[in-house]
């Protein structure tokens, strides 16, 4: 090896060395709170196609597991991250920052279910620039937001 080899190698593992050590972070789930988290299950059956997979009883109220699939038992299956429902005193948070940003394959049918199910739609979704991406704002019945990104066709 060169001397110019040997200085860049040595460079390299200087620099490794002086990285901190990162622990293994990954995400657990999304969290969604709303004062009836029994109904908001049903919302978000009903726009999204998601199931229970879990509940956990906790004093205020349950905190209900949300995942996708056909089937409450392929929703189970899923390993996929999930939507946790969870008790808050009030619905009357005025929040504008979208907490859930879900991909969707039609953007028209997916508004239309929203509504269906009893949330709203923050606007008419539009394009994203010239990218092809379409971009929705709903709002669940507890008033929390979620964007919808339908990628570029």
């Amino acid at each position: 090896m060169t001397k110019l080899g040997t200085m860049v190698v040595a460079a390299a593992a200087a620099l490794v060395l002086a990285q901190p050590a990162q622990a293994q972070v990954t995400l657990n789930s999304v969290r969604v709170a709303a004062a009836d988290t029994v109904a908001l299950a049903k919302f978000y059956q009903g726009a999204f196609g998601m199931f229970e997979v879990n509940r956990l009883a906790v004093p205020a109220g349950p905190e209900i597991f949300m995942n996708f699939g056909a089937t409450a038992d392929a929703a189970k299956a899923n390993k996929g991250l999930p939507i946790v429902l969870f008790h808050r005193d009030s619905d009357a948070v005025k929040d504008p920052i979208p907490h859930v940003i879900l991909n969707v394959t039609d953007m028209a049918a997916t508004a239309s279910a929203v509504k269906a199910a009893g949330g709203t739609m923050d606007g008419e979704p539009r394009p994203f620039g010239n990218t092809g991406i379409v971009i929705g704002f709903a709002v669940d019945p507890a008033g929390n937001r979620i964007e919808l990104i339908q990628p570029k066709k």
